[in-house]
């Protein structure tokens, strides 16, 4: 085992403590206990993801109601108010990934995880009361922030309360609850806002249901203990141990035989993360990695998701006609996460990254030649499905790639280049949009994910079922 002992000693933290920590997660079996516990986070992660993916569905009601201009150059700021809602989303999102994080690291997974919950639910709220334009684009700026606070703290949280074995099928689980959200927000969209309930405008239903939210953030905090590999980093062993003797009990009921030994594994122990140890090797080659990954990879994600009714539109479909496809299309986002549940874990994620750049390439350049319901529908669903696969692929991936100390702090600050992308690529896709059509849009989709290609096939290192700290330290 390799440690900096004094400095380990100074915060009282043991090496071997933590090491014993980290091997006893990884012998944990794949039963009920450890799923019930990804369950609950996908839950919390169920909330952000409905906030965020309301960008491309309740803007035909804000255009409808006279809030947001029609065209792009009456704008709040002499641009596209969509385009601005976006911006304005994804700067609260770099802002809060790369700035707030790190409280993850210091403060603790599950505390984080239920500030954030609060944060943006009480935002979100707030937006759908407004009745200009600048007033829902400034709070959607600050429900950003907590998105953003939020991302980075369940991967982390994630990554580190699951044993090596199944990290990767416990993402895709994780995202196929969270991906429920994206039909259920197209769905309501479609049901309530071409109409007015009780005479209050539909789009302020699909905002304001988040409130409802509010009402599992105590269930929820109450069951999730907190995340034992960070209490081991702070020398917290006596917590670390009593949440693991009673995952440990649970989970030896669920499989109804005694667990298996350990397995030694080596800790590293830095005690508190700073900002300069991701510059260290290996994490600096990463950490590049991971920013040129990010700014190109949501790119294509979001120039897709965010504006599918308005890439529908010009194709030549009605609004009503968009958002019922656009519907049926969102249902392939839980259903990529859950078929790859059982087989997530036999290939290396790097590797998944990579196949599915390129099929979201192949059914984009597909989908701008269609003209039909059938072919825009069908190209629409393989493109979300390689997306939500690709989503949980790379969630996985990154938050593997660096130690416990700066996980939050690292997968944070990389993963805000994918907000600060989607700030300026919403702009540009609503520019393309405007002079080039759906295939200029999608052009520029396809050449940002040829770049994801290469960068994760070159660049990404290996990680499939080993331990987080083996690969830490490679």
């Amino acid at each position: 085992m390799t440690a900096h002992a004094p400095a380990a000693q100074r915060d009282g933290i043991d090496p071997i403590r933590a090491a014993e920590i980290s091997a006893r997660i990884d012998r944990l079996p794949a039963v009920a206990t450890i799923w019930r516990l990804v369950a609950l986070l996908s839950i919390g992660g169920f909330f952000e993801l409905y906030d965020l993916f309301q960008t491309a569905y309740i803007s035909p009601g804000l255009i409808r109601d006279g809030i947001f201009a029609a065209t792009g150059n009456q704008g709040v700021f002499g641009f596209s108010d969509q385009a601005a809602f976006a911006s304005a989303t994804f700067l609260g999102l770099f802002l809060g990934a790369s700035l707030l994080s790190p409280m993850a690291d210091r403060f603790g997974r599950r505390a984080i995880f239920t500030f954030a919950l609060i944060w943006y639910t009480v935002a979100t709220v707030l937006m759908g009361v407004q009745s200009s334009a600048l007033g829902i684009i400034c709070m959607r700026f600050l429900v950003g922030i907590g998105l953003g606070i939020e991302l980075v703290t369940i991967d982390a949280y994630l990554s580190e309360l699951v044993p090596k074995r199944m990290r990767s099928s416990a993402f895709a689980f994780a995202f196929f609850v969270q991906f429920l959200s994206v039909p259920a927000v197209a769905l309501m969209s479609w049901w309530v806002v071409p109409q007015a309930p009780f005479g209050v405008s539909g789009w302020r239903w699909v905002v304001l249901a988040s409130a409802v939210f509010a009402l599992f953030i105590w269930w929820l905090r109450k069951r999730l203990p907190e995340s034992p590999r960070w209490l081991a980093q702070h020398g917290r062993f006596d917590e670390a141990n009593r949440i693991l003797d009673n995952i440990e009990a649970r989970c030896e009921k669920d499989h109804r035989q005694p667990l298996d030994a350990p397995e030694a594994v080596a800790v590293d122990v830095e005690g508190k993360g700073r900002f300069a140890d991701i510059w260290q090797p290996p994490y600096r080659r990463r950490a590049l990695m991971l920013i040129v990954f990010h700014i190109f990879q949501a790119i294509g994600f979001f120039g897709f998701g965010n504006w599918l009714p308005a890439l529908l539109s010009g194709q030549g479909v009605s609004v009503t006609h968009s958002l019922m496809y656009a519907f049926i299309i969102t249902l392939a986002y839980p259903l990529g996460p859950l078929l790859f549940v059982k087989f997530a874990n036999r290939f290396e994620n790097k590797w998944q990254i990579v196949g599915l750049a390129l099929g979201a390439m192949t059914f984009g350049t597909l989908f701008a030649l269609q003209t039909s319901a059938f072919g825009l529908i069908f190209c629409g669903v393989m493109i979300t499905f390689c997306n939500a696969w690709l989503s949980f692929s790379y969630h996985s991936y990154q938050s593997e790639l660096f130690p416990t100390n700066i996980r939050a702090r690292a997968v944070g600050f990389c993963y805000s280049f994918s907000r600060l992308s989607t700030v300026f690529s919403s702009l540009l896709i609503g520019l393309f949009l405007d002079h080039f059509g759906t295939p200029g849009v999608l052009a520029f989709i396809v050449a940002s994910m040829l770049i994801v290609m290469l960068t994760i096939g070159y660049f990404g290192p290996r990680t499939r079922n080993l331990a987080l700290e083996n690969i830490a330290h490679r």
